[in-house]
Protein backbone atom coordinates (compact mmCIF):
# COMPACT_ATOMS: atom_id res chain seq x y z
CA UNK A 1 0.00 0.00 0.00
CA UNK A 2 1.06 3.61 -0.43
CA UNK A 3 2.82 5.32 2.49
CA UNK A 4 0.92 7.86 4.56
CA UNK A 5 2.69 10.95 3.22
CA UNK A 6 0.47 13.42 5.04
CA UNK A 7 1.42 11.92 8.41
CA UNK A 8 5.09 11.97 7.48
CA UNK A 9 4.83 15.63 6.48
CA UNK A 10 3.35 16.52 9.83
CA UNK A 11 5.99 14.56 11.68
CA UNK A 12 9.05 16.01 9.96
CA UNK A 13 7.66 19.53 9.57
CA UNK A 14 8.71 19.94 5.92
CA UNK A 15 7.59 18.77 2.52
CA UNK A 16 8.42 15.12 2.00
CA UNK A 17 8.54 15.68 -1.75
CA UNK A 18 11.50 18.10 -1.70
CA UNK A 19 14.86 16.83 -2.93
CA UNK A 20 18.18 18.68 -3.13
CA UNK A 21 21.31 18.05 -5.19
CA UNK A 22 24.64 19.86 -4.79
CA UNK A 23 27.31 19.74 -7.49
CA UNK A 24 30.77 21.27 -7.65
CA UNK A 25 31.45 22.44 -11.21
CA UNK A 26 34.55 20.79 -12.68
CA UNK A 27 36.28 21.40 -16.03
CA UNK A 28 34.62 18.26 -17.44
CA UNK A 29 31.22 19.93 -16.91
CA UNK A 30 32.17 23.14 -18.77
CA UNK A 31 31.53 24.17 -22.36
CA UNK A 32 34.00 25.88 -24.70
CA UNK A 33 33.37 29.24 -22.99
CA UNK A 34 34.24 27.98 -19.50
CA UNK A 35 30.66 27.91 -18.23
CA UNK A 36 28.54 24.99 -17.10
CA UNK A 37 27.09 23.29 -20.18
CA UNK A 38 23.32 23.67 -20.42
CA UNK A 39 22.96 20.00 -21.36
CA UNK A 40 24.74 18.88 -18.19
CA UNK A 41 22.59 21.17 -16.07
CA UNK A 42 19.41 19.81 -17.67
CA UNK A 43 20.54 16.27 -16.80
CA UNK A 44 20.94 17.15 -13.13
CA UNK A 45 17.64 19.04 -13.04
CA UNK A 46 15.74 16.13 -14.57
CA UNK A 47 17.31 13.68 -12.10
CA UNK A 48 16.46 15.83 -9.08
CA UNK A 49 12.89 16.45 -10.26
CA UNK A 50 12.32 12.75 -10.95
CA UNK A 51 13.49 11.79 -7.46
CA UNK A 52 11.21 14.43 -5.92
CA UNK A 53 8.26 13.07 -7.89
CA UNK A 54 9.01 9.48 -6.87
CA UNK A 55 9.48 10.50 -3.25
CA UNK A 56 6.06 12.12 -3.28
CA UNK A 57 4.23 9.37 -5.18
CA UNK A 58 5.97 6.33 -3.76
CA UNK A 59 6.14 4.72 -7.21
CA UNK A 60 8.44 5.02 -10.25
CA UNK A 61 7.83 8.17 -12.31
CA UNK A 62 8.81 9.33 -15.80
CA UNK A 63 9.13 12.83 -17.25
CA UNK A 64 6.19 13.90 -19.40
CA UNK A 65 7.25 17.48 -20.11
CA UNK A 66 9.40 20.36 -18.92
CA UNK A 67 8.88 24.05 -19.59
CA UNK A 68 9.63 27.53 -18.27
CA UNK A 69 13.39 26.92 -17.99
CA UNK A 70 14.75 30.48 -17.83
CA UNK A 71 18.51 30.90 -17.45
CA UNK A 72 19.47 34.02 -15.53
CA UNK A 73 23.07 33.43 -14.43
CA UNK A 74 26.13 31.73 -15.94
CA UNK A 75 27.76 29.07 -13.73
CA UNK A 76 31.55 28.92 -13.85
CA UNK A 77 34.09 26.19 -13.09
CA UNK A 78 34.87 26.13 -9.36
CA UNK A 79 31.42 27.29 -8.27
CA UNK A 80 28.82 25.12 -6.53
CA UNK A 81 25.22 24.75 -7.66
CA UNK A 82 22.29 23.69 -5.54
CA UNK A 83 19.25 22.15 -7.23
CA UNK A 84 16.02 21.97 -5.25
CA UNK A 85 12.94 20.18 -6.56
CA UNK A 86 9.54 19.72 -4.96
CA UNK A 87 6.05 18.71 -6.02
CA UNK A 88 3.83 21.77 -6.41
CA UNK A 89 0.59 20.01 -7.17
CA UNK A 90 -0.73 16.58 -8.11
CA UNK A 91 -3.48 16.19 -10.70
CA UNK A 92 -5.43 13.05 -11.59
CA UNK A 93 -2.72 11.33 -13.61
CA UNK A 94 0.25 13.67 -13.35
CA UNK A 95 2.02 16.06 -11.02
CA UNK A 96 3.99 19.26 -11.43
CA UNK A 97 7.47 19.54 -9.94
CA UNK A 98 9.04 22.95 -9.45
CA UNK A 99 12.81 23.18 -9.84
CA UNK A 100 15.03 25.95 -8.44
CA UNK A 101 18.75 26.17 -9.26
CA UNK A 102 21.12 28.53 -7.44
CA UNK A 103 24.87 29.03 -7.64
CA UNK A 104 27.27 29.85 -4.83
CA UNK A 105 30.72 31.33 -5.20
CA UNK A 106 33.09 29.48 -2.87
CA UNK A 107 35.31 32.47 -2.10
CA UNK A 108 32.65 35.16 -1.55
CA UNK A 109 29.78 32.92 -0.41
CA UNK A 110 27.38 34.97 -2.58
CA UNK A 111 24.38 33.01 -3.91
CA UNK A 112 22.48 33.85 -7.10
CA UNK A 113 19.55 32.24 -8.85
CA UNK A 114 20.53 30.41 -12.03
CA UNK A 115 17.13 29.30 -13.30
CA UNK A 116 13.69 27.97 -12.48
CA UNK A 117 11.71 25.30 -14.29
CA UNK A 118 8.54 23.23 -14.05
CA UNK A 119 8.36 19.54 -14.99
CA UNK A 120 5.34 17.29 -15.33
CA UNK A 121 5.76 13.67 -14.24
CA UNK A 122 3.54 10.64 -14.73
CA UNK A 123 3.58 7.74 -12.29
CA UNK A 124 4.15 4.12 -13.27
CA UNK A 125 1.98 2.19 -10.77
CA UNK A 126 2.93 -1.36 -9.84
CA UNK A 127 0.03 -3.80 -10.18
CA UNK A 128 -3.24 -2.31 -8.97
CA UNK A 129 -1.72 -0.05 -6.32
CA UNK A 130 -2.69 3.60 -6.47
CA UNK A 131 -1.15 6.56 -4.69
CA UNK A 132 -3.21 9.43 -3.31
CA UNK A 133 -1.40 12.55 -4.44
CA UNK A 134 -1.89 15.67 -2.31
CA UNK A 135 -2.70 19.14 -3.60
CA UNK A 136 -0.09 21.81 -2.84
CA UNK A 137 -0.40 25.15 -4.67
CA UNK A 138 -3.20 26.65 -6.75
CA UNK A 139 -0.67 28.39 -8.97
CA UNK A 140 0.29 25.04 -10.46
CA UNK A 141 -3.26 24.63 -11.76
CA UNK A 142 -3.03 28.06 -13.39
CA UNK A 143 0.15 27.05 -15.19
CA UNK A 144 -1.53 23.83 -16.31
CA UNK A 145 -4.58 25.72 -17.54
CA UNK A 146 -2.36 28.07 -19.50
CA UNK A 147 -0.40 25.16 -20.98
CA UNK A 148 -3.58 23.38 -22.11
CA UNK A 149 -5.05 26.58 -23.54
CA UNK A 150 -1.91 27.33 -25.48
CA UNK A 151 -1.76 23.80 -26.90
CA UNK A 152 -5.11 24.57 -28.51
CA UNK A 153 -3.87 27.99 -29.59
CA UNK A 154 -0.89 26.44 -31.37
CA UNK A 155 -3.19 24.13 -33.34
CA UNK A 156 -4.79 27.17 -34.94
CA UNK A 157 -1.60 29.18 -35.38
CA UNK A 158 -1.27 28.18 -39.04
CA UNK A 159 -4.28 30.33 -40.00
CA UNK A 160 -2.48 33.51 -38.88
CA UNK A 161 -1.15 35.77 -41.61
CA UNK A 162 2.18 37.58 -41.79
CA UNK A 163 2.58 40.81 -43.71
CA UNK A 164 5.22 43.39 -44.66
CA UNK A 165 8.18 41.54 -43.19
CA UNK A 166 11.55 42.00 -44.89
CA UNK A 167 12.96 38.50 -45.27
CA UNK A 168 16.57 37.68 -46.08
CA UNK A 169 17.79 34.45 -44.49
CA UNK A 170 16.51 30.97 -45.37
CA UNK A 171 15.69 28.47 -42.66
CA UNK A 172 17.38 25.73 -44.67
CA UNK A 173 20.84 27.01 -43.77
CA UNK A 174 20.15 26.23 -40.09
CA UNK A 175 18.92 22.65 -40.54
CA UNK A 176 20.81 20.13 -38.35
CA UNK A 177 20.47 16.35 -38.20
CA UNK A 178 22.46 14.25 -35.72
CA UNK A 179 22.28 10.62 -34.61
CA UNK A 180 23.08 8.92 -31.29
CA UNK A 181 23.12 5.24 -30.32
CA UNK A 182 21.62 4.57 -26.88
CA UNK A 183 24.13 2.60 -24.79
CA UNK A 184 23.77 1.14 -21.27
CA UNK A 185 25.33 4.22 -19.59
CA UNK A 186 22.53 6.30 -21.13
CA UNK A 187 19.74 4.32 -19.40
CA UNK A 188 17.95 5.41 -16.22
CA UNK A 189 16.99 3.30 -13.21
CA UNK A 190 13.85 2.14 -15.06
CA UNK A 191 15.78 0.75 -18.03
CA UNK A 192 14.67 3.47 -20.49
CA UNK A 193 16.85 6.18 -22.01
CA UNK A 194 17.52 8.81 -19.33
CA UNK A 195 15.40 11.87 -20.08
CA UNK A 196 18.17 14.21 -18.98
CA UNK A 197 20.54 12.61 -21.49
CA UNK A 198 18.01 13.17 -24.27
CA UNK A 199 17.70 16.81 -23.18
CA UNK A 200 21.49 17.21 -23.37
CA UNK A 201 21.63 15.74 -26.88
CA UNK A 202 18.75 18.00 -27.96
CA UNK A 203 20.52 21.06 -26.55
CA UNK A 204 23.63 20.17 -28.56
CA UNK A 205 21.69 19.98 -31.84
CA UNK A 206 19.82 23.21 -31.07
CA UNK A 207 23.05 25.07 -30.32
CA UNK A 208 24.52 24.05 -33.67
CA UNK A 209 21.39 25.26 -35.50
CA UNK A 210 21.40 28.59 -33.67
CA UNK A 211 25.10 29.13 -34.35
CA UNK A 212 24.50 28.75 -38.09
CA UNK A 213 22.12 31.70 -38.02
CA UNK A 214 23.98 33.87 -35.51
CA UNK A 215 27.44 33.26 -36.93
CA UNK A 216 28.83 33.04 -33.41
CA UNK A 217 28.55 30.95 -30.24
CA UNK A 218 24.97 31.54 -29.02
CA UNK A 219 23.97 31.77 -25.36
CA UNK A 220 21.03 29.62 -24.27
CA UNK A 221 18.54 31.70 -22.28
CA UNK A 222 15.42 29.56 -22.05
CA UNK A 223 14.06 26.09 -22.77
CA UNK A 224 10.35 25.62 -23.31
CA UNK A 225 7.80 22.89 -23.97
CA UNK A 226 9.90 19.78 -23.57
CA UNK A 227 7.43 17.08 -24.56
CA UNK A 228 8.24 13.41 -23.89
CA UNK A 229 5.88 11.55 -26.19
CA UNK A 230 7.22 8.04 -25.75
CA UNK A 231 10.10 6.00 -24.33
CA UNK A 232 13.27 4.72 -25.93
CA UNK A 233 15.63 2.06 -24.68
CA UNK A 234 19.17 0.74 -24.97
CA UNK A 235 19.98 -0.15 -28.57
CA UNK A 236 17.70 2.48 -30.11
CA UNK A 237 19.01 4.92 -32.70
CA UNK A 238 17.94 8.47 -31.87
CA UNK A 239 17.86 11.02 -34.68
CA UNK A 240 17.83 14.70 -33.62
CA UNK A 241 16.43 17.20 -36.13
CA UNK A 242 16.89 20.89 -35.31
CA UNK A 243 16.08 24.08 -37.20
CA UNK A 244 15.65 27.76 -36.38
CA UNK A 245 11.93 28.56 -36.42
CA UNK A 246 12.06 32.33 -36.03
CA UNK A 247 14.36 35.17 -35.06
CA UNK A 248 13.17 38.04 -32.91
CA UNK A 249 14.90 41.29 -32.00
CA UNK A 250 17.09 39.82 -29.29
CA UNK A 251 16.42 36.08 -29.44
CA UNK A 252 16.31 33.06 -31.74
CA UNK A 253 13.95 30.10 -31.34
CA UNK A 254 15.17 26.64 -32.37
CA UNK A 255 12.82 23.67 -32.58
CA UNK A 256 14.17 20.16 -32.02
CA UNK A 257 12.43 16.90 -32.88
CA UNK A 258 13.67 13.48 -31.72
CA UNK A 259 12.88 10.28 -33.62
CA UNK A 260 13.71 6.78 -32.32
CA UNK A 261 14.31 3.58 -34.22
CA UNK A 262 14.90 0.02 -33.05
CA UNK A 263 16.69 -2.36 -35.42
CA UNK A 264 13.56 -3.35 -37.33
CA UNK A 265 12.25 0.22 -37.54
CA UNK A 266 15.67 1.41 -38.70
CA UNK A 267 15.66 -1.05 -41.62
CA UNK A 268 12.09 -0.13 -42.53
CA UNK A 269 12.61 3.63 -42.13
CA UNK A 270 9.68 3.80 -39.70
CA UNK A 271 10.54 6.21 -36.85
CA UNK A 272 8.82 6.91 -33.53
CA UNK A 273 8.47 10.61 -32.59
CA UNK A 274 9.49 10.53 -28.92
CA UNK A 275 10.50 14.10 -27.98
CA UNK A 276 10.29 17.73 -29.02
CA UNK A 277 11.30 21.04 -27.45
CA UNK A 278 12.04 24.69 -28.19
CA UNK A 279 15.28 26.46 -27.25
CA UNK A 280 15.64 30.24 -26.97
CA UNK A 281 19.08 31.73 -27.59
CA UNK A 282 20.23 35.28 -27.06
CA UNK A 283 20.78 36.99 -30.39
CA UNK A 284 23.89 39.19 -30.61
CA UNK A 285 23.77 40.27 -34.26
CA UNK A 286 20.69 41.88 -35.76
CA UNK A 287 21.51 41.32 -39.43
CA UNK A 288 18.44 40.69 -41.50
CA UNK A 289 15.15 39.01 -40.87
CA UNK A 290 14.16 35.44 -41.42
CA UNK A 291 12.84 33.51 -44.42
CA UNK A 292 10.77 30.44 -43.51
CA UNK A 293 10.79 27.57 -45.96
CA UNK A 294 7.43 27.34 -47.79
CA UNK A 295 4.45 25.64 -46.14
CA UNK A 296 5.90 23.70 -43.19
CA UNK A 297 8.46 26.43 -42.51
CA UNK A 298 5.73 29.05 -42.58
CA UNK A 299 3.81 27.07 -39.97
CA UNK A 300 6.90 26.90 -37.74
CA UNK A 301 7.55 30.60 -38.23
CA UNK A 302 4.04 31.59 -37.14
CA UNK A 303 3.86 29.06 -34.30
CA UNK A 304 7.11 30.50 -32.93
CA UNK A 305 5.42 33.90 -32.62
CA UNK A 306 2.53 32.28 -30.76
CA UNK A 307 4.93 30.56 -28.36
CA UNK A 308 6.70 33.86 -27.74
CA UNK A 309 3.39 35.32 -26.59
CA UNK A 310 2.82 32.24 -24.41
CA UNK A 311 6.22 32.64 -22.74
CA UNK A 312 5.63 36.33 -22.17
CA UNK A 313 2.26 35.66 -20.58
CA UNK A 314 3.63 32.97 -18.26
CA UNK A 315 6.60 35.06 -17.24
CA UNK A 316 4.75 38.28 -16.45
CA UNK A 317 1.37 36.93 -15.28
CA UNK A 318 2.22 33.79 -13.33
CA UNK A 319 5.68 34.76 -12.08
CA UNK A 320 5.33 38.52 -11.62
CA UNK A 321 7.45 39.98 -8.84
CA UNK A 322 6.55 42.53 -6.21
CA UNK A 323 8.52 45.60 -7.29
CA UNK A 324 8.17 47.34 -3.91
CA UNK A 325 7.06 50.98 -3.42
CA UNK A 326 7.04 53.00 -6.63
CA UNK A 327 5.31 56.25 -5.74
CA UNK A 328 7.31 59.33 -4.82
CA UNK A 329 6.00 61.97 -2.37
CA UNK A 330 4.36 64.92 -4.09
CA UNK A 331 5.75 68.25 -2.93
CA UNK A 332 4.95 71.44 -4.80
CA UNK A 333 8.26 72.92 -3.64
CA UNK A 334 10.01 70.15 -5.57
CA UNK A 335 7.70 70.39 -8.56
CA UNK A 336 10.39 71.21 -11.13
CA UNK A 337 12.48 68.17 -10.24
CA UNK A 338 9.49 65.80 -10.14
CA UNK A 339 8.14 67.10 -13.44
CA UNK A 340 11.52 66.78 -15.15
CA UNK A 341 11.95 63.17 -13.97
CA UNK A 342 8.42 62.34 -15.10
CA UNK A 343 8.97 63.63 -18.64
CA UNK A 344 12.52 62.25 -18.88
CA UNK A 345 11.45 58.72 -17.88
CA UNK A 346 8.76 58.64 -20.60
CA UNK A 347 11.16 60.01 -23.22
CA UNK A 348 13.80 57.39 -22.36
CA UNK A 349 11.22 54.59 -22.50
CA UNK A 350 10.03 55.73 -25.93
CA UNK A 351 13.57 55.80 -27.35
CA UNK A 352 14.46 52.25 -26.30
CA UNK A 353 15.27 49.74 -29.00
CA UNK A 354 13.66 46.32 -29.37
CA UNK A 355 9.93 47.08 -29.55
CA UNK A 356 8.20 44.15 -31.27
CA UNK A 357 4.77 44.25 -32.90
CA UNK A 358 2.16 42.24 -31.01
CA UNK A 359 -0.89 43.12 -33.13
CA UNK A 360 -1.97 45.68 -35.70
CA UNK A 361 -4.76 46.90 -37.93
CA UNK A 362 -5.15 49.89 -40.22
CA UNK A 363 -4.81 52.60 -37.57
CA UNK A 364 -3.63 50.83 -34.41
CA UNK A 365 -0.48 48.87 -33.61
CA UNK A 366 0.45 47.29 -30.26
CA UNK A 367 4.11 46.71 -29.34
CA UNK A 368 5.82 44.98 -26.42
CA UNK A 369 9.33 45.41 -25.03
CA UNK A 370 10.91 42.86 -22.64
CA UNK A 371 13.99 43.72 -20.58
CA UNK A 372 14.95 41.06 -18.04
CA UNK A 373 12.01 41.18 -15.60
CA UNK A 374 10.50 44.39 -17.02
CA UNK A 375 7.68 44.52 -19.55
CA UNK A 376 6.56 47.66 -21.37
CA UNK A 377 3.77 48.19 -23.87
CA UNK A 378 3.28 50.76 -26.61
CA UNK A 379 0.09 51.47 -28.53
CA UNK A 380 0.42 53.54 -31.70
CA UNK A 381 -2.67 55.25 -33.14
CA UNK A 382 -3.03 57.33 -36.30
CA UNK A 383 -5.68 59.96 -35.64
CA UNK A 384 -7.38 62.33 -38.06
CA UNK A 385 -7.11 65.36 -35.82
CA UNK A 386 -4.49 68.11 -35.34
CA UNK A 387 -1.69 67.21 -32.91
CA UNK A 388 -2.38 70.14 -30.58
CA UNK A 389 -6.05 69.24 -30.39
CA UNK A 390 -5.22 65.64 -29.40
CA UNK A 391 -2.75 66.99 -26.85
CA UNK A 392 -5.40 69.26 -25.31
CA UNK A 393 -7.92 66.44 -24.93
CA UNK A 394 -5.54 63.73 -23.68
CA UNK A 395 -3.82 65.99 -21.16
CA UNK A 396 -7.12 66.52 -19.34
CA UNK A 397 -7.48 63.22 -17.47
CA UNK A 398 -11.00 64.14 -16.38
CA UNK A 399 -12.07 63.37 -19.97
CA UNK A 400 -10.52 59.92 -20.04
CA UNK A 401 -13.53 58.02 -18.61
CA UNK A 402 -15.35 59.00 -21.81
CA UNK A 403 -13.19 56.63 -23.88
CA UNK A 404 -11.36 54.34 -21.41
CA UNK A 405 -13.75 51.87 -19.75
CA UNK A 406 -11.15 51.05 -17.07
CA UNK A 407 -11.49 54.59 -15.70
CA UNK A 408 -14.56 54.89 -13.49
CA UNK A 409 -13.76 58.43 -12.36
CA UNK A 410 -10.95 60.95 -12.36
CA UNK A 411 -10.72 63.93 -9.99
CA UNK A 412 -8.23 66.76 -9.92
CA UNK A 413 -6.45 66.84 -6.55
CA UNK A 414 -4.02 69.72 -7.01
CA UNK A 415 -2.97 71.90 -9.93
CA UNK A 416 0.56 73.18 -9.39
CA UNK A 417 0.58 75.19 -12.63
CA UNK A 418 -0.34 74.76 -16.28
CA UNK A 419 2.12 71.90 -16.71
CA UNK A 420 1.83 69.80 -13.52
CA UNK A 421 -1.41 68.41 -12.07
CA UNK A 422 -2.14 65.66 -9.54
CA UNK A 423 -5.16 63.41 -10.22
CA UNK A 424 -6.97 60.67 -8.29
CA UNK A 425 -8.22 57.89 -10.58
CA UNK A 426 -10.63 55.10 -9.65
CA UNK A 427 -10.64 51.98 -11.85
CA UNK A 428 -13.03 49.07 -12.00
CA UNK A 429 -12.44 45.55 -10.63
CA UNK A 430 -10.80 42.82 -12.70
CA UNK A 431 -11.68 39.12 -12.42
CA UNK A 432 -13.73 39.59 -9.28
CA UNK A 433 -11.05 41.45 -7.31
CA UNK A 434 -11.54 44.78 -5.57
CA UNK A 435 -11.53 48.02 -7.50
CA UNK A 436 -8.21 49.85 -7.76
CA UNK A 437 -7.24 53.48 -7.45
CA UNK A 438 -4.19 55.47 -8.54
CA UNK A 439 -2.77 58.88 -7.65
CA UNK A 440 -0.97 60.31 -10.70
CA UNK A 441 1.24 63.28 -11.34
CA UNK A 442 0.58 64.45 -14.90
CA UNK A 443 3.31 66.51 -16.55
CA UNK A 444 2.65 67.93 -20.01
CA UNK A 445 5.05 69.67 -22.39
CA UNK A 446 4.63 71.29 -25.79
CA UNK A 447 7.31 70.85 -28.49
CA UNK A 448 10.44 72.97 -28.17
CA UNK A 449 11.14 72.83 -31.92
CA UNK A 450 9.73 71.39 -35.12
CA UNK A 451 9.75 67.61 -35.09
CA UNK A 452 9.51 67.28 -31.30
CA UNK A 453 6.41 65.56 -29.93
CA UNK A 454 3.83 66.78 -27.47
CA UNK A 455 4.46 64.97 -24.17
CA UNK A 456 1.96 63.84 -21.52
CA UNK A 457 3.81 61.94 -18.77
CA UNK A 458 2.23 60.05 -15.85
CA UNK A 459 3.66 58.46 -12.72
CA UNK A 460 2.36 57.59 -9.25
CA UNK A 461 2.84 59.94 -6.33
CA UNK A 462 1.74 59.97 -2.69
CA UNK A 463 -0.35 62.82 -1.34
CA UNK A 464 -1.06 63.29 2.36
CA UNK A 465 -4.70 64.19 1.76
CA UNK A 466 -5.33 60.91 -0.11
CA UNK A 467 -4.42 57.95 2.10
CA UNK A 468 -5.29 54.43 0.83
CA UNK A 469 -9.01 53.61 0.95
CA UNK A 470 -9.97 50.17 2.34
CA UNK A 471 -12.54 49.85 -0.46
CA UNK A 472 -9.83 50.06 -3.14
CA UNK A 473 -6.47 48.47 -3.84
CA UNK A 474 -4.04 51.39 -3.98
CA UNK A 475 -1.99 50.67 -7.11
CA UNK A 476 0.97 52.37 -8.75
CA UNK A 477 2.39 53.15 -12.18
CA UNK A 478 6.08 53.80 -12.68
CA UNK A 479 6.14 55.35 -16.13
CA UNK A 480 3.24 55.94 -18.53
CA UNK A 481 1.90 58.56 -20.88
CA UNK A 482 1.49 59.81 -24.44
CA UNK A 483 3.80 61.17 -27.13
CA UNK A 484 1.95 62.95 -29.94
CA UNK A 485 3.73 63.56 -33.26
CA UNK A 486 2.37 65.85 -35.96
CA UNK A 487 1.96 64.04 -39.30
CA UNK A 488 0.15 66.82 -41.18
CA UNK A 489 -2.03 69.79 -40.44
CA UNK A 490 -5.02 67.52 -39.78
CA UNK A 491 -3.45 64.21 -38.66
CA UNK A 492 -1.15 63.00 -35.90
CA UNK A 493 0.32 59.86 -34.40
CA UNK A 494 -0.57 59.22 -30.77
CA UNK A 495 1.71 56.74 -28.97
CA UNK A 496 0.74 55.48 -25.53
CA UNK A 497 3.44 53.92 -23.31
CA UNK A 498 3.24 52.02 -20.05
CA UNK A 499 6.01 50.29 -18.10
CA UNK A 500 3.89 47.51 -16.63
CA UNK A 501 3.69 47.18 -12.83
CA UNK A 502 1.78 44.75 -10.63
CA UNK A 503 -0.96 47.36 -10.32
CA UNK A 504 -1.33 47.76 -14.08
CA UNK A 505 -0.85 44.08 -15.00
CA UNK A 506 -4.44 42.91 -14.23
CA UNK A 507 -5.79 45.29 -16.87
CA UNK A 508 -3.59 43.95 -19.69
CA UNK A 509 -3.14 40.29 -18.63
CA UNK A 510 -5.82 39.13 -21.05
CA UNK A 511 -3.98 40.78 -23.92
CA UNK A 512 -0.67 39.18 -22.96
CA UNK A 513 -2.25 35.72 -22.84
CA UNK A 514 -4.02 36.24 -26.16
CA UNK A 515 -7.42 35.98 -24.48
CA UNK A 516 -8.51 39.57 -25.01
CA UNK A 517 -8.24 42.54 -27.36
CA UNK A 518 -8.96 45.10 -24.65
CA UNK A 519 -5.98 47.33 -25.48
CA UNK A 520 -6.92 47.46 -29.14
CA UNK A 521 -10.56 48.15 -28.22
CA UNK A 522 -9.57 50.95 -25.83
CA UNK A 523 -7.27 52.46 -28.46
CA UNK A 524 -10.09 52.33 -31.01
CA UNK A 525 -12.36 54.18 -28.58
CA UNK A 526 -9.61 56.75 -28.03
CA UNK A 527 -9.26 57.36 -31.78
CA UNK A 528 -13.01 57.66 -32.18
CA UNK A 529 -13.21 60.09 -29.23
CA UNK A 530 -10.45 62.33 -30.59
CA UNK A 531 -11.85 62.33 -34.13
CA UNK A 532 -15.46 62.80 -33.03
CA UNK A 533 -14.48 65.74 -30.85
CA UNK A 534 -12.71 67.26 -33.86
CA UNK A 535 -15.89 66.96 -35.94
CA UNK A 536 -17.99 68.48 -33.14
CA UNK A 537 -15.56 71.37 -32.77
CA UNK A 538 -15.55 72.13 -36.50
CA UNK A 539 -19.33 72.18 -36.53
Amino acid sequence: TAPNHQALRTKCGRSLAEVQMCQSILPCHANHQGGLGAGQLLKWMDTTACLAAERHAGIPCVTASMDDVQFEETVRVGQVINIRARVNRAFNTSMEVGIHVSVQDILSGVQKRVCMAFSTFVGKPVGTNKVQWHLEYSLASERRRLRLYNQELLLFSAVWSRKDTTLKISTECTRVESIELVLPPHANHHGNTFGGQIMAWMENAATVAASRLCGTYPTLKEVDMFQFRGPSSVGDRLVFKAMVNNSFHSSVEVGVRVEAYNCEEWNQGNPRHINSAFFLYQRTNQDGQFLPFPEDGERRYIAAMVRKRIRMARKHILYSRDEGPISVPWDKRNQVFLGYNNVAALTVLAEKQGWEVSSKNNKIRVFVLEELHLLSIKVEMVVDTPAFHAFSLLSDLKLRPQWDTNYLSCEEVERADEEETVYHIKCGPVNGSKSRDFVFLLSKRQPCKDGDPYVIALRSVTVDCLPPDENYIRSEAKCAGFLIHRLSISTCQVSYYNQVTSGVLPYIAGNLAGLSKSMEETASCCVKFLEQDTISTSL
